[in-house]
C-alpha cells in the first residue's frame, strides 16, 4: 500500500492527546477493568505514550500475513504481562464469545458498553503496552489513519459544544489467546472506531471484516499546529475513482441506490442498483480496489494482496452506487455517500448530515466531516468463525450509515 502522510508528529500527539484526555472522563463504563490497574498521570502518560506512538514511525512493518501475526502475537503476549490476574480475566474473552460481535458500534460507548479494557483505566506502562499490539497489526498507514481519528475525538472533547464524557475512550478486548497456532482476534475501538482483526496462524489468515473506520472533523489542527485530515487518503481514492470514469459510466453510478449497512448490527447485504464491476475497465477496477483497500488492507502487503485477489474475483458480480457531492471540494455541499456491494465485499460510506452537538467554529463536523463507514465481507466476517448479532444497548443500526445519521444531539457526536 501507499503511504500518503507523514506519520511521526501525526499519531504521536494524536494517541496523547486521546489518551490523556480519557482520563478525564467516566472511568465507571470499564468492563470489569481493576481499580489495581490506578489512573495514569496525564503528564507522565503522555510521556510514555507518544514514545510509543513515535515508534510506529521507525518500526519496520511485517510483509507478510505470518509476520503480522507473530509480532501481534507478541505484542499482545507482552501487554498482558503488564496486568493483574483481574484485568487479564476482563480482555481476555472466548473465541467464540458472542460478545465479540454485541461489543462494537458506532455509537458512543456511553449507548454501547465495549469489551474489554478502557484504556482510559490503564497505567503508563499498560497504556503504552496495548498501543504497541495495534503498532504490531497495522501498517504505517493504517495506524496514522487509526490514531488520525482518535485524535480527532480528543480534538471535538476540547473544541466542541459536545457533553459527550466518553470521547476519547477507547478500549482493547482480545478474543482467544494470542497465539500462532491458534484463532484469535484484537478487537479495538471506542465511537468512530471499531477494529476487528481476525487472526489464525494455522490457516495464515487475517481479515479485518467487519470493521467501521469514522471520522469527525474532516480536518482539525493538532498542538503542535499541524494540519490532520483523518480520511483524506479515502477521499482521494474514492475521487480518483469517481473522475476515472466516462459520463455515461458516473451517471449509471449516481442514478443507482446506495446500500446501507450499520456498524455493530446484522446486515442482508443488498446489491442494490448502479455500476458493476462488470462495466469497468482494468484501470478502473485498480481504482476500485485502491478504494477498498482503505478498509481491506490495514496491515501488511501479503495479507492486502491475497484479500484484494478474492474481491477482484468476483468483481464482475459486485455493484457501486454513489450519491452526493461530484467533486473533492469541502468548501461546498454536503459530502459523499457510496456503497461497494459483492459476493466478498461490502463497503459502505456515508456522510451524517449534522455534528450531533460537536460544533466547533469554522470547522467542518458535519457532512464531509462527520463520517460513518463499515466494511464486511459477506463470505468471511470474523473470518467465518461467527455470525453477526445486533450490538448491545442501543444497537448498531441507528446511527450507522443510512441508520438515520448519529445519536441524538446531546448524546456527543
Amino acid at each position: 500500500m501507499k503511504t500518503r502522510r507523514s506519520l511521526t508528529a501525526l499519531s504521536a500527539w494524536a494517541l496523547v492527546g486521546a489518551l490523556t484526555l480519557a482520563g478525564c472522563g467516566s472511568t465507571e463504563e470499564s468492563t470489569g477493568s481493576s481499580s489495581a490497574a490506578g489512573s495514569s498521570s496525564s503528564t507522565g502518560a503522555a510521556t510514555t505514550i507518544s514514545d510509543a506512538a513515535a515508534s510506529a514511525a521507525t518500526t519496520a512493518d511485517a510483509t507478510t500475513t505470518a509476520g503480522t501475526i507473530s509480532d501481534t502475537a507478541a505484542a499482545a503476549a507482552a501487554f498482558l504481562a503488564t496486568l493483574s490476574d483481574e484485568q487479564r480475566e476482563a480482555v481476555v474473552n472466548d473465541y467464540d464469545d458472542e460478545t465479540r460481535t454485541t461489543s462494537w458500534s458506532n455509537f458512543p460507548v456511553t449507548f454501547v458498553q465495549r469489551a474489554g479494557l478502557n484504556l482510559a483505566d490503564l497505567t503508563e506502562e499498560q497504556q503504552a503496552a496495548a498501543m504497541e499490539v495495534l503498532e504490531a497489526l497495522l501498517s504505517d498507514e493504517g495506524y496514522a489513519t487509526v490514531t488520525a481519528i482518535i485524535g480527532g475525538d480528543e480534538y471535538l472533547a476540547e473544541n466542541s459544544s459536545s457533553t459527550e464524557d466518553s470521547l476519547g475512550q477507547y478500549y482493547l478486548a482480545l478474543f482467544g489467546d494470542p497465539s500462532t497456532a491458534d484463532a484469535w482476534e484484537v478487537q479495538f475501538g471506542g465511537h468512530h472506531l471499531g477494529i476487528n482483526a481476525t487472526m489464525d496462524g494455522t490457516a495464515d489468515t487475517l481479515t479485518f471484516a467487519p470493521t467501521h473506520l469514522g471520522v469527525q472533523p474532516a480536518v482539525y489542527t493538532n498542538e503542535d499546529g499541524e494540519e490532520v485530515q483523518p480520511f483524506d487518503g479515502i477521499y482521494t481514492d474514492a475521487f480518483a475513482f469517481f473522475d476515472s470514469l466516462t459520463a455515461e459510466q458516473q451517471a449509471t453510478l449516481t442514478s443507482g441506490e446506495v446500500t446501507t449497512c450499520a456498524p455493530g448490527d446484522t446486515c442482508d447485504f443488498a446489491t442494490g442498483s448502479g455500476l458493476t464491476g462488470a462495466d469497468l475497465s482494468d484501470e478502473q477496477r485498480q481504482l476500485l480496489l485502491e478504494l477498498v483497500a482503505n478498509w481491506a488492507g490495514l496491515a501488511d502487503e501479503q495479507t492486502t494482496d491475497t484479500t484484494l485477489a478474492e474481491i477482484e474475483a468476483t468483481l464482475d458480480d459486485t455493484v457501486i452506487a454513489w450519491s452526493g457531492e461530484t467533486t473533492y471540494d469541502m468548501s461546498t455541499g454536503d459530502g459523499i455517500n457510496f456503497s461497494i456491494s459483492g459476493p466478498d465485499v461490502y463497503v459502505a460510506f456515508q456522510a451524517q448530515q449534522g455534528s450531533a452537538g460537536a460544533d466547533v467554529e469554522g470547522v467542518t463536523t458535519s457532512g464531509w466531516g462527520h463520517v460513518h463507514t463499515i466494511y464486511r465481507d459477506p463470505s468471511n466476517d470474523y473470518a467465518g468463525s461467527l455470525t453477526q448479532q445486533a450490538a448491545a444497548g442501543m444497537g448498531g443500526g441507528a446511527g450507522g450509515p443510512g441508520g438515520g445519521g448519529a445519536p441524538p444531539a446531546d448524546a456527543g457526536q
